[in-house]
Parts: C-alpha cells; structure tokens; sequence
C-alpha cells in the first residue's frame, strides 16, 4: 500500500516546455524512467477541484461524445440512446474514457446520459439494469480512469421525458435527485446538468445539484435564437447562473461555429446582468450550418449518415483557439467528438496548458511526422500551411454540401414527444412515415 498523499508509479513523465513568445511552436521532452521498484513512490499533491482551476485561469479540457463513439462501436442503441453499456460493457466504456485521458481531456464525464429512470423505459426501451446500477457502473469507471491521471470526475443529468411531457415541477425534480444521490455516494468531483432544450428544466435540475454542495455546471443544447421557447441565450445564461450554476455553456445539437457564437450571448448577457460565471463549450464535430433551432437532429442525415459533416482535426485546432480567445476556459467536445478530436484542442492550447497530451507522442505537430513518408509528394504535406489553408473533398460528386432540416416544430406537451412505456406501435409510426412523406 502507497503511504497516505502518495501514489504508487510505475512511469514517471517529466515534460519540460518550451515556448517562443508567440506560441507559435511548442517543444516537449519526455524523459521516461520505468521501475519494477515496488516500494518507489512519488508524492502527489491532490488534484484542485474544478472552480480552483478556472479561477486560475487554467484551461480545462473536456472529454468527447459516448454515445455517437460507443454506437458506432456496437455498445449503444440508436434512437433511446441509454448508457448501460456503463454495466454491461465497462470494458468498452473504461476504453473511452482512456483515450480521451491519454488525449489531453482531464474532465472524465459519467457515461450517465439519458440514465434517468423515465428515459431509461421510454417507448419500450428493454434494460438488463436499474439506473441506480448504471449510474454507479459509470461513476466507478469515470473514477477508475481518472485516478489515471490529472483528471476530475462530473457527475452528468440531462433533460427528460417527464418534463417533454408535461409532468410537474416536483415529478421531473424528483427524477433528478435519484441519480444525484448515486452522485453524492461516489463522491463525484462536480456536477454537470447538461443537454438541456429549455431553460426552465434545466433551471429545475441546478437547484436540484447545487443541493449537494458540489460545484455545478449547466449546458443548453441551444443555438444563437435561444431555446425552444425563444428565451435568448444571454436571458437563459443569467437564469441559470441565479439559479446556482458555477460555470454555463452550450453543448451538443451544433458546430463549434454556431456554438461559439451562443456562448458569446450568454457572456454578453450574465456580463449585463452583472453576474459572475465560467463559461465551457461541447459542440458537436459536425458541420451544421444548416440547422434550424433544434440543430442536427432536424438534418435528414440524423443519425446515420454525419460522416461526410466530420471535423477534421484542424478544424479543431481552430475552434479551440477561438473559444480561447473568446474568454472561454472550459473547452471539449460532445457527439461526434472522438479523441483524435480532443487531442487537437489539447494540442492547439499546449503553450497554455505548458505540455502536450500523452497521445501527441505519436502524432507530429501539424503533420509533421509525414516527414517520415516513403512517397515525396506526401512528405512534402509535412506543413502547417498545407492542412491550414486545405479545402477538403468529399469525394461525393452528386451530392449537396448543406441540407434542408425536417424543422416539425415539435416541442414540450406535443403528442407525439408523451412519454410511454410501451414500444412505439406500427400505427403511430405509420402516422409519423405519412407526416415525413408530406413534410418534404
């Protein structure tokens, strides 16, 4: 056993950095000593919590999008999107959960989205395992991983069912306290009421996690015209902040375009207010802008057919920078977002952060290890300004660059949203294929 304070290591990384005034190159030198020493032991202060390290002035790097990445690996189901794969494939969760780490994220986000007990059986939705046995399935591997490294653990809800269906204010609250308490139990780091339509629920869940004294954050799934009530984002940013969110932003349902632009709204209107928060952006890595209000959903390539609307990592490099630039400390990712993705942000923010993540040992700085390339015309792409200034193809002749949403406008008490336990029938799908057919 490692004394009290200390942790046991068996690799050390020592990183020295160096940077030029104008941050334009960053040089990392790893020394690796490795031991089969077993009573050798480096003391380890603990880590700062979330609000110590954004009151410095640190750059927080969140993880990236689990259920898009398990789904297209075979862990998750399109269409409920329900995180059980925590119980039962943690093998396939604690994976992610360590390239996002070995990636530069050092935020290890609960596989708990959509884990509330209503969406869990909505619309026929089968489970091997109660929420309480997933959300502390996801709770130990967020913690497994990142203990790891220099990682904090969130605790995450999202909207629900209940709320789209009109259920009271206590009803959705009391859905929100039960995954909490697993929360608290595990004694998660901070708190994360994310993916949220209307800024009413997701004022209901704030004041429901600031309950247990744990830092909170608060992220809409909102564009620059607000939320699905039309409450604009600098009124909903304050809303939330008054309602006890240490830290507000956007994620999800948009590009880190139209996501950047929401977040500057909401800065601009707690500022207004004269209000204090953090600010964090999790924008999707796709390309969306062609959105209508409720973002990709909307889009008819939703959910299976993104692909050609990826983000490159260069692409990353550069909306990293600019929600830097833009005052924001709290900067990752959400669907779409693999660590590939991740590892760009950390290392776009390396001369910040004062050290490149472990995944940047096999990936040269602006395509440089081309270098090594056997075909000269591929060695001769060893350069920033060749992946900078690129317009990439999509190598699909016949098809369009930007589409038109399905935009139904189907919000909070619609019919068609009413929670139900039973599978959806052949009849209301049969509606819903007409109402498509007329739609277009």
């Amino acid at each position: 056993m490692a004394p009290a304070g200390q942790k046991k290591v068996s690799r050390i990384h020592v990183q020295l950095s160096v940077c030029t005034p104008s941050h334009a190159k960053l040089s990392s030198f790893f020394i690796l000593f490795n031991t089969n020493v077993t009573n050798f032991y480096a003391t380890c202060a603990l880590p700062q919590g979330i609000l110590e390290r954004l009151d410095a002035g640190e750059v927080v790097i969140g993880d990236g999008g689990f259920v898009f990445a398990l789904e297209k690996r075979g862990y998750v189901q399109a269409g409920p999107w329900t995180p059980e794969a925590a119980a039962e494939h943690p093998e396939a969760v604690r994976q992610l959960h360590r390239e996002f780490l070995r990636a530069g994220a050092n935020v290890m986000q609960t596989f708990t989205f959509y884990a509330s007990d209503d969406k869990l059986e909505n619309r026929g939705n089968k489970q091997r395992f109660t929420g309480q046995q997933i959300n502390e399935a996801a709770c130990d591997l967020a913690r497994e991983v990142a203990n790891e490294g220099d990682a904090l653990v969130a605790g995450g809800v999202s909207q629900t069912p209940s709320y789209l269906s009109c259920k009271s204010e206590d009803e959705v609250k009391a859905i929100f306290m039960k995954q909490i308490e697993v929360f608290v139990k595990k004694n998660v780091d901070f708190l994360i009421a994310e993916y949220f339509e209307h800024v009413e629920e997701a004022e209901w869940a704030v004041q429901v996690l600031k309950t247990t004294g744990k830092p909170v954050a608060a992220s809409l799934c909102i564009g620059p015209d607000g939320d699905l009530n039309r409450v604009s984002p600098g009124d909903c940013a304050v809303r939330l902040v008054n309602a006890g969110a240490h830290i507000v932003g956007i994620n999800c349902h948009f590009d880190p375009e139209t996501c950047l632009k929401t977040v500057k709204l909401m800065m601009e209107g707690v500022k207004k207010a004269g209000l204090k928060a953090h600010f964090m952006i999790q924008p999707l890595a796709y390309h969306t802008p062609d959105c209508g209000c409720q973002g990709f959903i909307d889009l008819p390539e939703f959910p299976f057919s993104l692909e050609p609307r990826i983000l490159t990592r260069w692409d990353m490099q550069k909306y990293a920078r600019e929600a830097y630039n833009a005052g924001i400390r709290y900067i990752g990712g959400c669907c779409g977002f693999e660590p590939y993705h991740t590892r760009a942000l950390a290392e776009e923010l390396a001369p910040e952060r004062g050290f490149l993540p472990a995944g940047s040992e096999k990936h040269g700085n602006w395509g440089s290890s081309l270098a090594l390339h056997t075909k000269p015309w591929v060695r001769a792409r060893a350069r920033r300004d060749y992946w900078e200034t690129l317009k990439p193809a999509s190598g699909r002749p016949m098809c369009p660059s930007m589409s038109t949403p399905d935009s139904w406008g189907v919000t909070k008490g619609h019919a068609d949203l009413m929670q139900q336990k039973e599978a959806t029938s052949q009849e209301q799908l049969k509606a819903l294929f007409d109402k498509a057919a007329h739609s277009h």
